[in-house]
């Protein structure tokens, strides 16, 4: 279970070094070997493990090839996802086409998600925070219009 936010600094050549923490994890699980793709929805990286990757993948390509919608999420989450493995000092190379998309430069933050990782640039992480304020107001109004999902129903911190 990945949770937590690790703020980290990408070196030269666009390597992340995977916090302490989680490395031991990950060998176990994975054998080092992870995913990176690009979230469609919020512009961040996602970053599996490669075994919580692997029934995504088989999903996405079981949709239905002539439905658009269906099309375009596997052609972007399949499409810009890379193999990757962490070398011996627990470093991972982020490929240059999805540092760039995502604006990720030198100080990054990793942000655990249970099974995955999200990698934002410090600043898009800051805005998220920022935005954060705006929850209660948006779950208010989905509450108002019957929009909440029923999950969120009974949901208390």
């Amino acid at each position: 279970m990945f949770r937590g936010l690790s703020p980290i600094a990408l070196d030269g050549k666009g390597r992340l070094a995977i916090p302490t923490k989680y490395r031991e994890v990950l060998m176990e699980r994975c054998g080092g070997r992870l995913v990176v793709t690009l979230d469609p929805h919020s512009g961040c990286l996602l970053l599996y493990p490669f075994p919580e990757w692997e029934p995504i993948e088989r999903k996405l390509n079981a949709l239905p090839s002539f439905n658009v919608t269906s099309r375009k999420l596997a052609r972007i989450l399949v499409g810009t996802a890379s193999d990757l493995e962490m070398d011996s000092a627990g470093r991972i190379l982020l490929p240059a086409p999805l540092r760039e998309r995502t604006r990720l430069d030198k100080d990054v933050v990793l942000v655990g998600q249970g099974n995955k990782f999200e990698i934002w640039s410090a600043a898009d992480w800051e805005r998220q925070i920022d935005a954060a304020n705006e929850i209660p107001a948006l779950l208010d109004e989905a509450m108002r219009n019957g929009e909440i999902p029923d999950e969120l129903k009974d949901f208390s911190l």
